[in-house]
């Protein structure tokens, strides 16, 4: 597409799982997996790369031409990772959670709960570089990904747990449908739709 925006290959994992980490240094449900923010650091990265390859197979993923900003898209009946989706992840998921891995569970397992029951597609994550916000990238690669999937006719679910995100979400069509908490003092989230 000439959008300023490509598919992202393998060679792109690092970059992107970097550009997520700085993205998301701040974001509640981070700041929740990942408490220390030292460890935060230096194990975000890891969990992005791990996100990175699990959404290759039925999904799409997207960086901007400069790396600014990427988008990673699960498919239709991709959304949910139950336990055995999550066997061939296991260990570079402990290696990422250490003993944290209880909280990573917890949060995982509230977004499936979460999740639309009718089919759709699902923008897994969207962040861009800090330096970089502000200037349209991060909206390039979210308008990039709905008009690649146009054709489907299914409506696009995400979900934030960083309030700021929700005006930027809606002014790109979404809608928000509802608001809960990961149990055991998890941090809260925002489910919005776009039909």
């Amino acid at each position: 597409m000439s959008d300023g925006v490509r598919v992202a290959g393998t060679a792109d994992r690092a970059r992107i799982a970097t550009l997520f980490a700085c993205a998301f240094a701040d974001d509640p449900a981070m700041a929740f997996l990942f408490p220390d923010v030292a460890q935060r650091a230096k194990r975000t990265p890891r969990l992005f790369a791990t996100l990175f390859d699990g959404d290759a197979l039925g999904g799409m993923r997207l960086i901007t031409q400069g790396g600014e900003a990427a988008t990673l898209w699960r498919g239709p009946g991709q959304s949910r990772t139950g336990l055995l989706d999550l066997l061939p992840q296991a260990w570079p998921l402990l290696r990422t959670f250490g003993l944290g891995l209880g909280r990573g569970l917890a949060v995982s397992q509230a977004i499936d709960a979460h999740l639309p029951s009718t089919p759709h597609w699902y923008l897994h994550i969207a962040g861009c570089d800090p330096a970089a916000q502000g200037k349209g990238y991060g909206g390039a690669a979210i308008r990039s990904g709905l008009a690649r999937i146009a054709g489907s006719g299914l409506p696009v679910y995400l979900e934030t747990a960083n309030p700021k995100n929700l005006v930027f979400y809606q002014a790109l069509g979404f809608e928000l449908t509802d608001m809960w908490d990961v149990p055991h003092g998890g941090p809260r989230f925002w489910s919005l739709l776009r039909t």
